[in-house]
């Protein structure tokens, strides 16, 4: 059943777009170019790790993300170096053959769980079934069996808008209902692909996922702020902001911070790694971060063409404080320089005195 799921998806990779994938990850993890045949070795490994892929509360985007056609090789890359035994998406099998097919995998070889979409929990969980069982009994039944745990997308690592408030079904993700298995969370709204297949080499190359940060996602992915590493920050440095979207500040490419960019408190890679082979992001085409990484962000980033309150705007920008400096550096060097010359001055003139007296 495995091979009929990747075949479908007619996963063969050329050698070209196998080792720019590899290469692609790597660059994301922050590996040097040493390390990339090590990531290809482990990715070009006979033993493909069994992926079993439940979807929940979930509109499928983060799927659709990964397997859109104008990144094939990146799709290809990861369905060529994982056994993907179950993923209702692009599955060829369906009804009681899929269910069997999921059981066989859980009860007869180690696999990776991969959780697209939110858990309901309220009222015993029944906002979301699948052949008769509720996602939590179907989450209890196979989280405990697998090698390790990858949430993909804001819905599955943190609830996402179904858990917004006043969250009717009771949705939470992935870690608030599984405990003593490795837990990875791939968030964002849709995340990017580079981000998943990244750790999913890691894990192949180094037999443990990557490091995490406090909210058990990867740090190569999630350890900056966007305001970071992001192209219009400079405009943020020096003060120049929109101030109302299409205006001519707009049209300059100013900050977008005045209109809702919640790029100042959210953790992605966006700026740096951009996927679908686009070589844009929201940002740049003028449309504000609305922090989708983040915990909870359709309540703490909403309303999301509003500024956050917390961050302090620069009233003078780079620019102006080093020309202020420079002027204040200016100032100071010629006041040393004239006491200096009245030193000497002073000197000579002393020196002349003893000179008449002798």
């Amino acid at each position: 059943m495995a091979d009929t799921v990747n075949k479908k998806l007619d996963p063969q990779l050329d050698r070209r777009g196998f080792l720019k994938g590899c290469t692609m990850a790597a660059a994301a993890l922050g590996m040097s170019e040493a390390m990339i045949p090590k990531l290809v070795e482990a990715a070009a490994t006979a033993e493909r790790p069994r992926v079993i892929w439940l979807h929940f509360q979930e509109c499928t985007g983060c799927t659709e993300s990964l397997l859109r056609s104008s990144h094939p090789d990146l799709a290809r890359l990861i369905l060529d170096i994982i056994s993907l035994d179950y993923h209702e998406t692009v599955m060829a099998a369906a009804g009681y053959q899929a269910e069997q097919n999921l059981n066989d995998t859980v009860e007869n070889h180690p696999f990776i769980l991969v959780v697209e979409g939110a858990i309901p929990t309220k009222d015993g969980g029944i906002y979301c079934k699948i052949a008769g069982k509720t996602a939590m009994d179907i989450l209890a039944e196979v989280a405990p069996k697998a090698s390790a745990i990858i949430a993909i997308g804001t819905c599955a690592t943190f609830g996402g808008v179904q858990a917004a408030a006043p969250n009717p079904t009771g949705a939470v993700g992935v870690q608030d209902l599984v405990s003593g298995v490795p837990i990875v969370n791939i968030s964002g709204c849709p995340p990017n692909p580079v981000s998943f297949l990244g750790t999913i080499l890691h894990y192949l190359t180094f037999k443990r996922l990557p490091a995490l940060d406090n909210l058990n996602r990867p740090l190569f992915a999630y350890g900056r702020r966007i305001h970071d590493h992001c192209e219009r920050r400079a405009h943020f440095d020096e003060g120049r902001f929109v101030e109302q979207f299409g205006d001519e500040f707009h049209k300059l490419g100013y900050c977008l911070y005045k209109v809702g960019c919640k790029g100042p408190e959210t953790f992605s890679n966006c700026p740096a790694v951009r996927f679908n082979n686009v070589g844009v992001w929201p940002v740049s085409v003028g449309h504000g971060c609305v922090g989708c990484t983040e915990p909870n962000f359709w309540d703490t980033m909403t309303p999301f063409y509003e500024r956050l309150p917390m961050v302090k705007i620069p009233s003078a920008g780079i620019i102006d404080s080093a020309d202020k400096v420079g002027k204040t550096v200016l100032g100071v060097t010629a006041a040393a320089v004239g006491i200096h010359a009245a030193v000497g001055i002073g000197k000579r003139l002393i020196k002349g005195k003893k000179n008449d007296n002798e």
